[in-house]
């Protein structure tokens, strides 16, 4: 009989060494507040989960989505104005 011996602790071994680039760094300090405005969307609905919604907790759900919603527009609008060469 033969035995297979599996290669998978090379490969899991090589694979954690690497770190982000400095390239996906930039990518992610552009993206931040976008980040940071879906956190705080989420921190608003988790508030919400377990109680019934009040007019404050609504508001507060809105302001986060409008956040959410003004972040993806300005990061959008930053790559548009990359491609097309800042032209616009």
């Amino acid at each position: 009989m033969k035995t297979i011996a599996a290669l998978q602790a090379a490969v899991t071994a090589a694979s954690l060494d690497f770190e982000p680039s400095a390239a996906e760094l930039d990518a992610i300090e552009v993206e931040m507040p976008l980040i940071r405005a879906e956190v705080e969307l989420l921190d608003a609905q988790i508030m919400t989960i377990d109680r019934p919604a009040n007019e404050l907790d609504m508001r507060r759900v809105r302001r986060a989505r409008n956040r959410v919603l003004a972040a993806r527009r300005d990061l959008s609008n930053r790559a548009a104005a990359a491609w097309s060469g800042g032209a616009a």
